[in-house]
């Protein structure tokens, strides 16, 4: 079953190709764009670990992550929304 995760962001496959230690599991085939997932791996596509193009999660990659491309996982906020000014 395709599973989507919380967070994702697209980049052109070009910014990611600049990492150092950057191989692929997979060819991205003709894509310009390829997407980071919440789990720092990199996807063809929007779905969770399916069509994986790089799966080498390391602090040095994850610090590229944030440093270079400046992906941030924004906090979850799980309180209820709030009733004020409802009537």
């Amino acid at each position: 079953m395709k599973k989507m995760g919380r967070y994702l962001k697209a980049y052109p496959i070009e910014r990611l190709r600049e990492y150092p230690g950057w191989s692929v599991a997979a060819e991205a085939g003709d894509r310009p764009y390829v997407y980071l997932q919440e789990n720092y791996t990199v996807t063809q596509g929007i779905f969770l670990d399916e069509d994986v193009v790089f799966d080498r999660v390391t602090p040095e990659w994850t610090a590229f992550c944030h440093d270079t491309l400046g992906f941030q996982i924004p906090p979850v906020n799980t309180a209820p929304p709030s009733r004020e000014g409802q009537q």
